[in-house]
């Protein structure tokens, strides 16, 4: 998501755990970075938030300049290069 810098609007599940996609979400949504709807309110409010989102134009353009300051391009050779360090370590 980061990578695309496209403004998301995040459902976590409740079901997984220690609610961590609660915790995930929420590092962005205090960043301006995306929007949060918790899966118990989804049904009244996820589609009124999305309608919301299309027409505000300004709102888009900063969830999505936001959330593209926090896109690491090469995050999975940073990972590779990591694992491949603690194969190697004994």
């Amino acid at each position: 998501m980061c990578i695309i810098g496209k403004p998301v609007i995040l459902v976590p599940s409740p079901n997984v755990a220690e609610d961590h996609q609660t915790r995930n979400a929420e590092a962005l949504v205090v960043r301006e970075a995306a929007l949060m709807v918790p899966d118990r309110d989804a049904r009244d409010v996820l589609v009124d938030t999305m309608l919301d989102l299309m027409e505000n134009g300004q709102r888009r353009n900063t969830l999505s300049d936001h959330i593209k300051q926090l896109g690491i391009p090469d995050a999975s050779d940073r990972i590779a290069a990591e694992v491949l360090k603690l194969m190697t370590t004994e």
